[in-house]
């Protein structure tokens, strides 16, 4: 009679440990920040024995990583307005109001503050933002593709100069960012991209 190899469940137990080990991290980064972090918190929270998490994530820093790294796959809603400005406000306000958003704010927030305080973090965070600029970009592809914008700007640059400004008022000026600042920022790169700059 012939052997049949067993039929691996997709994801499985590591995918839910994983999962489970990943809301708890979001949840305490949610409730005590990157300082407030501990791996025996999310041990408890998630119900994953602590030593399963050390020795899969090794610590804090590994947890930071791996949620950074989970959501740099999730989909990010890209809008579609019809037009450059349309769209490269609105990926703006998509900053702004996700660093507003109760449950989401605090998280993001966490994630920035473990990236200046820890190398690991750093470049976990680097990847997460080439990820979400890259999808971003789209937005300028479109726009080159339709003649608003000449053909030899840098889409993902554009991206990280109508960002930026909404990162230097939250975590540099701490600042409260406005609907008209975050519009404001939109404008300003695509008045540079217009031009040639970016």
């Amino acid at each position: 009679m012939e052997r049949k190899e067993p039929v691996k469940r997709p994801g499985g137990r590591s995918a839910r440990v994983r999962d489970a080990v990943r809301q708890a991290t979001l949840a305490e980064l949610a409730e005590h920040g990157y300082a407030g972090l501990t791996v025996e918190r999310v041990a408890e929270r998630s119900g994953v024995h602590k030593t399963t998490v050390y020795r899969r994530w090794g610590g804090v820093e590994g947890l930071i990583s791996d949620a950074l790294e989970l959501a740099a796959d999730e989909p990010w809603p890209i809008p579609d307005t019809g037009s450059i400005e349309g769209d490269l406000r609105g990926i703006v306000q998509l900053v702004r109001v996700g660093f507003q958003d109760p449950e989401l704010g605090p998280v993001s927030s966490a994630f920035v503050a473990a990236a200046v305080q820890n190398e690991a973090a750093a470049r976990s965070l680097h990847e997460f933002f080439v990820s979400r600029h890259e999808q971003s970009a789209s937005v300028v592809r479109r726009a080159i593709q339709r003649g608003e914008l000449p053909d030899v700007v840098d889409p993902r640059e554009v991206i990280r100069v109508a960002v930026a400004p909404v990162y230097y008022r939250l975590f540099v000026a701490h600042e409260p960012v406005t609907e008209r600042d975050a519009d404001r920022a939109a404008d300003a790169a695509l008045a540079a991209a217009r031009a040639g700059v970016l």
